[in-house]
């Protein structure tokens, strides 16, 4: 159920008994060489969509103009500085809570959002927002660690891809190789995307990926992950909208 798609008098009937919207967020930048420059809203959009559909919730269209500054050495990357895309969420929360969405469930697919969405949530009056991201949920690093192991790695991960592969289309590159396997230090120092300028982070990853191995994806993978989070994620909407009522 999309928002975008909805008349504002299905809006209004809507809100008479229930007061939950899922707001996806992701990014537009670089996947590597075989993952699509929209990734991160691609698979947000379709886990919330999905997601949607089961719990009978609206969903807004996808946030994708986000930080990525430290990518913007690789053609393709858009970015806002943390300040602005902090500001545009809490316009939209506070747009949404203004019509009477008073539980809003943020579903996040890009590491670098989450300190600046979390920066304005004290701020918002009117609505209580949750903030989840899709990897969040067991059911979902289950599958992801029984396909990919350590080779999921931290950005262009086997995961996306294969979610994109499987709405989208698969991008080949039989020349690709293993990546830089990842120190547990250098992922605990660099979680949430905490990489360095984008011309040291490209000297750094060559290819893009951190710590990935895009290859491994496959659009059968996708499909199972995008059925597990959607699920994941449409429960704990159900649980977190209910909570509201009592």
């Amino acid at each position: 159920m999309r928002l975008d798609l909805a008349t504002w008098k299905e809006v209004e009937h809507y809100l008479e008994h229930n007061k939950g919207i899922i707001l996806p967020t992701g990014s537009t930048e670089q996947h590597g060489p075989v993952g699509l420059i929209g990734t991160d809203r691609i698979c947000a959009q379709a886990i919330a969509d999905a997601a949607g559909e089961q719990a009978g919730a609206y969903v807004c269209t996808a946030l994708g103009y986000t930080p990525a500054p430290f990518n913007m050495s690789f053609p393709g990357t858009l970015s806002l500085n943390p300040e602005t895309f902090a500001q545009v969420i809490a316009e939209l929360l506070e747009g949404l809570a203004h019509h009477g969405f008073e539980k809003i469930y943020i579903l996040n697919g890009h590491g670098a959002n989450l300190e600046p969405i979390r920066s304005v949530l004290p701020t918002i009056q009117g609505a209580e927002v949750l903030l989840k991201s899709w990897w969040d949920f067991k059911e979902v690093n289950a599958i992801r660690s029984e396909l990919y192991g350590d080779w999921e790695g931290m950005h262009a991960t086997p995961s996306e891809v294969a979610i994109t592969q499987a709405l989208h289309r698969v991008v080949e590159d039989p020349s690709l190789e293993e990546p830089k396997k990842l120190s547990p230090e250098f992922i605990r120092e660099h979680a949430g995307d905490k990489h360095g300028p984008p011309d040291e982070h490209r000297a750094d990853f060559p290819d893009g990926r951190v710590g990935s191995h895009s290859s491994l994806a496959r659009p059968e993978h996708g499909k199972r992950l995008l059925d597990a989070a959607s699920k994941a994620v449409a429960e704990d909407f159900n649980a977190f909208v209910t909570a509201s009522c009592v």
